[in-house]
């Protein structure tokens, strides 16, 4: 199986949020104000939670609870008897305590940024962050255990009786009870690592070896194990930000956490033979990206001891209900804190209600064995290109005995031979093949695939309605070779266009791969400014059933490719293909005319033209999974792309009409900016030396549809521009509703505001012009930049975005468009 993740998601939809003791409501004091942080524990258990900034609580329990207990310092402890089930929308009054502290504050406001000695503390923290943990060796090496599980909350009888587990009845003989929030869950999905980490810090390099991988069900899924530990990412808590979910989170050790969180100093005490000091903390605002929690700190090393974080409920992120982190740190050498144990919990749920149904991801993290000083060669940091290790997941029992650092429980035992169970299922299978269908788009079947199945219905003014079918040979996600096409038929020009490609590796260390296909199609050009000689792409045409004004200039493509590409070095990719193209107008009454003599008296309707073109990609920090012919990309938009082509058109090979040569380059970078969002930036360049006719010209790619096309202008038509020089420039700017946050009465909707500009500037010879023959209009943007701003909305309803796009010139172009509209939709957290 491919993924199991879709399918967890799928049974989530099904849960009832019930257990056998719910307890839910506020506690406020004797004159009705809400008491935040007081302690609510089910009687005589370790089961328990704390109310929130509101005096708000909520706790289940899996089993039946007939007590349960207030607390909070200063205050008498009140314990409320319990009625069998749910107890919701309880009241609960504390009363102060007769022999209390000299002086009691329960902080809720905001508290001072200058006479608080929480902050005198955290400056501390800041001046002696760089002297704690491995930053303080100039090389330095660990053991790490990782231990990642996916469980289904919220279970209870109701939810087994459920027709939809009808043969599937077994999974729940190993239900537990989450320590953080309560609520009963089932454990579906387990996957254990054990690593070896190196570092030196004199080079900034870092060196992780995998000794052995172990998960429930899918051991030699490495697609389903990299995109699960992706979620969650590496984390620094004295970074200024903690990014997770594709958001800054605001660490409440940050150097700009006084503008963001206020801080009590809450007690003292010794923690082993260390003194330190407890600190409290919670937001200043409402919808940002920050937690409620408390951390201890050393007063001598100014180190954290331990720390606890927990999402505040209003954070703008969606599908997340809850996020716990809580970090602990042990002494070395009496001056240096090192990490030992480090436990996430995120709970993901398609409702945001107290209580909701969903699934709880965790992950827990051991290190011990920490080595300092023992510097290794330059040579040991470089990474392979591949680095899959077979033997890594398939280790036996001795193995786990032996590294790990902390025993699975009964339940988490029981997961390994529950999944090998449930695979064998008939329902699970069902609901398996629905949930993949949904993610991928392909219909699985024994060796080969059907799809992309959203691709089958299509339109455009050419072909009218169009059906298209598809599939690809799939035997493994570690293919060596894969085969994949399609076909389709135009209602309106009864034509039968394809594709097929195949693709070989041919060694894998250094990911040698030859690849061959053909193309004929019906194809909307100029959409990009940066060549493609993709076979299988999907065509813009196919897709033109509502348009910005007439889709009139379609062009029919017969596209023949034969490439050979290597990966030398990691994410280092060097590609040289040979292609030959044939281009002809598609749509009545466009023309993609070219004289052919001197005289300008003979013209030519088609274009025939061989190619030979070099590429160089560079892509550092992208990560990806398995080892065939193809890969998955895990984090996908979180790593700069660069990318330089120079392609040689050849006269007369194959009869073909033009020699030419084009050299291009392309450059994105995404750019996280802490608490005020994401930017992305782009640059292409390009520049097309010989005369070469409209089909082979750069045009800037316009956009005359109501969606968002990448890397397009939204104002411009289709062939509004064209150019054979050019530089375009795309800022795009999300700052994930950090303003909004500021505005009453926006707050709450959670909506995220996105900025934008992009502009291009670009040349077309006089030799290119007297060429051509087509009649359109050869305009290029050389007397000025074009440029045109855009200001969006995101995240409304959770899945859409609208983008409200303004020119910023060349108003005078017949049929220019001043202000257009687009939509995108995406489910983003």
């Amino acid at each position: 199986m491919k993924k199991i993740l879709p399918f967890i998601f799928v049974l989530s939809a099904f849960f009832i949020s019930s257990a056998q003791t719910r307890i839910s409501g506020i506690v406020k004091d004797e004159t009705g104000t809400p008491v935040p942080f007081a302690n609510v524990v089910f009687l005589n258990s370790s089961e328990g939670t704390t109310s929130n900034l509101q005096g708000q609580f909520y706790l289940t329990s899996g089993k039946y609870q007939d007590s349960a207990e207030f607390s909070y310092v200063g205050y008498e402890t009140l314990v409320i008897p319990l009625k069998k089930g749910d107890n919701l929308n309880l009241k609960v009054v504390l009363t102060e305590a007769s022999e209390r502290l000299s002086e009691v504050t329960i902080y809720q406001g905001k508290t001072s940024k200058t006479n608080n000695p929480a902050l005198d503390i955290l400056r501390k923290i800041w001046e002696n962050k760089r002297d704690n943990g491995v930053n303080k060796f100039a090389q330095y090496q660990f053991r790490k255990y990782e231990k990642l599980e996916f469980d289904l909350n919220s279970v209870d009888s109701s939810v087994i009786k459920n027709p939809i587990f009808n043969g599937m009845e077994f999974i729940f003989d190993n239900l537990d009870t989450n320590k953080v929030t309560g609520k009963a869950y089932l454990p579906i999905f387990i996957n254990e690592s054990s690593l070896k980490v190196y570092g030196d810090n004199t080079t900034g390099k870092k060196r992780v070896d995998l000794l052995g991988n172990k998960n429930s069900g899918f051991n030699e899924n490495q697609n389903l194990i990299a995109m699960v530990k992706d979620i969650y990412d590496d984390y620094d808590i004295y970074d200024n930000y903690l990014q997770f979910f594709d958001k800054s989170f605001i660490s409440p050790l940050s150097t700009t956490g006084i503008n963001n969180y206020n801080y009590v100093l809450k007690d003292s005490a010794y923690l082993g033979n260390r003194w330190c000091y407890n600190i409290q903390y919670y937001p200043r605002r409402k919808n940002e990206l920050t937690f409620k929690g408390d951390f201890w700190v050393n007063d001598t090393t100014w180190a954290v001891n331990k720390i606890n974080l927990e999402m505040t409920e209003s954070a703008n992120v969606n599908w997340i209900t809850g996020v716990y982190i809580e970090q602990e740190f042990e002494v070395l050498n009496d001056s240096v804190f090192l990490i030992t144990k480090d436990f996430f919990q995120a709970d993901f749920s398609f409702q945001e209600k107290e209580g909701s149904r969903g699934i709880s991801g965790k992950k827990t993290i051991l290190y011990d064995d920490y080595q300092f000083d023992l510097k290794k060669p330059s040579e040991f940091y470089r990474k392979e290109v591949v680095e899959f290790q077979k033997e890594a997941y398939t280790r036996d029992d001795d193995f786990w005995i032996q590294n790990r650092m902390e025993p699975l429980s009964g339940q988490e035992r029981a997961v390994y031979k529950m999944i090998d169970t449930l695979q064998t299922v008939k329902a699970f299978k069902r609901l398996y093949n629905i949930a993949t269908i949904a993610e991928s788009g392909y219909v699985e079947f024994n060796g080969w695939d059907f799809g992309p199945v959203f691709s089958t219905f299509g339109y455009n003014e050419v072909e009218g309605f169009r059906l298209r079918a598809g599939g690809r040979t799939y035997f493994g996600q570690n293919d060596p070779w894969r085969i994949q096409g399609y076909g389709a038929y135009g209602f309106r020009d009864q034509k039968f266009k394809y594709g097929i490609l195949g693709s070989w590796l041919l060694d894998k260390k250094s990911r040698l791969i030859v690849s061959a296909g053909t193309r004929r199609d019906v194809e909307q050009l100029g959409t990009s400014l940066t060549n493609s000689t993709d076979v299988l792409g999907r065509s813009l045409a196919s897709s033109s059933l509502i348009n910005v004004g007439d889709n009139d200039k379609l062009s029919e493509l017969n596209l023949s490719v034969i490439s050979i590409e290597m990966e030398p070095l990691l994410n280092f990719t060097v590609r040289v293909s040979g292609s030959f193209r044939n281009l002809k107008p598609a749509s009545p009454g466009f023309s993609l005319d070219y004289y052919v003599n001197e005289a300008r008296t003979q013209t030519s309707t088609e274009i025939d033209q061989a190619e030979i073109s070099t590429i160089i990609n560079y892509s550092p920090g992208r990560k990806t999974s398995s080892y065939g012919v193809e890969r998955t990309v895990v984090n996908g938009g979180d790593f700069p792309t660069l990318f330089l082509s120079y392609s040689l058109g050849v006269k007369d090979v194959l009869n073909s009409d033009f020699d030419y040569k084009r050299l291009q380059f392309f450059y994105d970078q995404p750019i996280f900016i802490g608490g005020f969002g994401k930017s992305n930036v782009s640059m292409e360049a390009g520049k097309t030396f010989g005369a070469v006719p409209l089909g082979l010209l750069s045009v800037v790619p316009g956009n005359q549809t109501y969606f968002a096309l990448y890397n397009s202008f939204a104002l411009l038509n289709f062939y509004e521009f064209v150019t054979d020089t050019y530089v375009a420039v795309h800022l795009e700017h999300n700052f994930n509703g950090r303003l909004f946050a500021r505005i009453p009465g926006l707050r709450n909707l959670n909506l995220r505001e996105i900025v934008g500009i992009k502009g291009v500037l670009g040349s077309i010879s006089e030799e290119n012009k007297r060429l051509d023959a087509s009649g359109i209009p050869l305009i290029a943007p050389n007397d000025e930049p074009y440029w045109q701003y855009s200001l969006g909305v995101g995240n409304i309803f959770k899945f859409l975005r609208l983008d409200a796009h303004f020119r910023g010139n060349y108003f005078d172009i017949p049929d220019a468009r001043k202000f257009g509209v687009t939509a995108t939709f995406g489910f983003h957290f």
